[in-house]
């Protein structure tokens, strides 16, 4: 069986390409102009909110590869483990990571089941998740590029997704009717009860299929977001920002968003080894053209982070253009990894600020670090990925007169 490695997608306006992919995004742009947002859609319930803590976590897993259990074996661990080692042993490290970290919310960004050797892909799916499941957490999953090689296309995997239990997947956005991918949709986390935030969304989450191979004969590699799912981030961000920015607690600026797919952007490769922490043991495997939606999302202001997979021996963190660009590194033992290289998962906490009242306000910080998969599940890079800046009156400096 032939593997293939992680490739890069971008657009170029000299590209012969660009034009095939206006006219398609034209006639999709239309359609999602033409579709009313229902009241119901305008007032989402907001499904999850912070705590009387005021602290929200987010733990994030990517590319479990899960097949079929006990007969699967794992991939490039060390001798001594390779006896007994399988697909369980993934499972055994979600249900420590839940038990360490008690996050609020699962994500689950890609490459959830290793298609080509699971036999049943809804098993396969129902036995990856079933830690999240049975631990009553809400989580979501988004697709990567393995996760249809088996039993059920994206769609049908989606689908499936949505009807386990405690999940806020959702196959598609209610409003829109057409939109490349499946596992688009945002989540709106609301401010501590009883404060006068509990009905706005203080942190932003988008999901979004980054999609698997690229269908257009000309451009090799992997798939990329495209302009119809751009348009409905760009549209579901301004919303956003219009409802914070609004009475009660009108805000000055948009709450901050993080996003959340399985192909790196190309900017990933903006980094060396000087300004990026954690580990870049491998190339970034994004697509062959840029699709510009790292521009999209720098444009609409309130992205502060993106979390991906695919790169299963990346685990860096580096910031471009004010966004923090961050891998997960892989979790699965059956995915392909690096021998005596731990596998690990990312923790993502945002923190309110104390409003001068004594009551719970704003998102004050966002901060990552990663667990690896050994004796004491140790922490390691622990980083502030965004931090709100002060909006106190500072003295302004005076200056002498001669």
């Amino acid at each position: 069986m032939m593997m293939i490695k992680n490739k890069c997608i971008s657009v170029s306006y000299s590209d012969p390409n660009f034009v095939i992919v206006v006219v398609a995004a034209a006639a999709v742009l239309l359609s999602l102009c033409a579709v009313p947002v229902s009241a119901a859609a305008a007032k989402q319930e907001l499904k999850m909110r912070f705590g009387r803590h005021g602290v929200f976590k987010i733990l994030q897993v990517a590319d479990m590869h899960y097949a079929d259990g006990k007969t699967t074996l794992c991939e490039d661990v060390l001798p001594s483990q390779v006896h007994g080692c399988s697909d369980l042993n993934t499972t055994a490290f979600l249900n420590r990571m839940i038990s360490a970290e008690k996050p609020h919310l699962i994500v689950f960004t890609g490459d959830n089941i290793y298609g080509f050797d699971a036999t049943d892909a809804a098993k396969s799916l129902n036995a990856a998740f079933a830690p999240a499941i049975a631990s009553n957490i809400p989580w979501v999953a988004v697709l990567g590029n393995h996760d249809q090689e088996s039993t059920l296309s994206r769609e049908g995997i989606m689908k499936h997704i949505v009807t386990l239990n405690n999940t806020l997947s959702r196959v598609n956005p209610s409003e829109v009717h057409v939109i490349d991918g499946f596992g688009n949709y945002d989540l709106k986390i609301g401010g501590v009860k009883g404060t006068g935030f509990e009905n706005k969304s203080v942190l932003n989450l988008y999901f979004l299929d980054s999609g698997d191979y690229s269908t257009v004969p000309s451009i090799p590699g992997y798939g990329w977001i495209k302009p119809s799912q751009q348009f409905w981030f760009e549209r579901s961000s301004a919303k956003h920002r219009r409802e914070y920015m609004s009475k009660p607690e009108a805000q000055k600026g948009p709450a901050p968003g993080l996003a959340y797919f399985h192909i790196p952007l190309p900017e990933f490769a903006s980094f060396d080894s000087t300004n990026f922490t954690g580990v870049r043991q491998e190339g970034i495997s994004s697509a062959s053209v840029n699709s510009g939606f790292f521009t999209t999302m720098v444009a609409a202001g309130d992205i502060k982070a993106v979390f991906t997979g695919h790169d299963h021996i990346n685990d860096f963190c580096g910031e471009l253009t004010g966004i923090q660009l961050c891998y997960a590194g892989g979790f699965g033992y059956h995915a392909y990894g690096k021998a005596g290289w731990k596998r690990r998962a990312r923790v993502v906490e945002a923190t309110l600020e104390k409003t001068e009242k004594g009551s719970w306000g704003a998102v004050k910080s966002i901060k990552t670090w990663k667990r690896l998969d050994d004796g004491h599940l140790t922490a390691v890079d622990r980083q502030v990925l965004w931090r709100k800046k002060s909006s106190g009156n500072r003295r302004k400096k005076q200056i002498p007169v001669a």
